[in-house]
């Protein structure tokens, strides 16, 4: 698959997720197989203002390529701003602009899925970044602002009309936030509505999923979001799966705890100890999920301050399943 000049080596895509998909994630990801991940939402403002942190968000190490830097915003200037600062100074190969994000944060930005609600205002922001930019400009959306305002086929043909290389598309609206069904025809009808290439998005917890949602919409590729967390193994299984037919095994307890550990360094590696082991308190229950008697170390994860300790936790507990897999 080619986002314009840009190859992807399979059809799965990292989603970006807020907090979550920043460099050390995006790199286990690779690992895992994903064919393109995209960086966390980046705002235009912040750029504007020349927000430190944000800028240092902009980096892709050399192992990541091809990624994708997010911005979101609601304004032309800003955004036109943004992504020329991005084209300049990062080394990420495509831009992505949000406008799927359905919090309240984002929403009062005026940016996210707000701009569903004004089809002429999304074109002028694709269309004058597309312009502003040498590097391909992609862009995420939901279905539609709530389910009275169902509009993805219009505003993905005015994407493509505007002069995006490709659409991602959410199957729930923003009023569904994260609940309820991703509803997946939609994406089949803004699949035969425009010929640039369409990736899905939305409730794909298994390989089969993935495949599924391939053959119902027609789809180029698939995002995964939320099932990879704590769950790298779920990309590398689909992209077996979609790409060879091949079913790969679930991961082994021992594989679960080990890599959780190892995400827990390579947060260090890029936030320091004190601010990985914050991040950690998220994402290490989500690597017990489904293990047996997980419940009751996941509060004590919930409160850790260092490395030590997250070791502490987590080696105590291996010898529990051990034990008991051993009675």
């Amino acid at each position: 698959m080619k986002i314009r000049e840009i190859e992807i080596k399979n059809r799965v895509i990292m989603a970006p997720m807020a907090g979550i998909t920043n460099v050390a994630f995006r790199k286990i990801m690779k690992e895992f197989g994903a064919g393109l991940v995209v960086s966390e939402m980046v705002s235009d403002k912040a750029l504007l203002y020349g927000n430190k942190k944000t800028v240092e968000m902009l980096h892709i190490d050399d192992d990541e390529h091809p990624a994708s830097i997010q911005v979101f915003g609601g304004d032309v200037e800003s955004m036109v701003y943004a992504a020329k600062f991005v084209d300049e100074n990062s080394n990420c190969d495509i831009i992505d602009i949000n406008m799927g994000c359905p919090v309240n944060k984002v929403l009062k930005a005026k940016a996210g899925s707000y701009l569903l609600k004004y089809p002429d205002l999304v074109y002028d922001i694709v269309k004058s970044v597309v312009e502003a930019v040498s590097k391909p400009v992609t862009v995420k959306i939901r279905i539609g602002y709530d389910f009275d305002s169902i509009n993805c086929v219009e505003i993905a043909k005015l994407i493509e009309k505007a002069g995006a290389s490709a659409i991602a598309v959410h199957g729930r609206t923003r009023s569904q936030m994260y609940e309820g069904e991703a509803d997946w025809s939609w994406i089949k009808k803004v699949k035969d509505a425009v010929n640039i290439p369409v990736i899905g998005n939305g409730d794909i917890r298994s390989p089969q999923d993935a495949k599924r949602m391939l053959e119902e919409t027609g789809c180029d590729a698939v995002m995964i979001g939320r099932g990879i967390l704590g769950n790298p193994w779920l990309m590398k299984q689909v992209v077996e799966y979609v790409e060879n037919d091949v079913l790969l095994e679930e991961p082994t307890p021992d594989q679960k705890l080990d890599q959780c550990l190892i995400h827990a360094k390579r947060l260090m590696d890029v936030d320091g100890e004190r601010l990985a082991m914050k991040q950690m308190r998220g994402h290490a229950p989500w690597y017990m999920k489904g293990l047996k008697g997980s419940a009751k170390i996941k509060n004590e994860l919930s409160r850790i301050e260092s490395y030590q300790e997250l070791e502490e936790i987590i080696e105590k507990y291996r010898q529990d399943i051990h034990e008991h897999l051993n009675q």
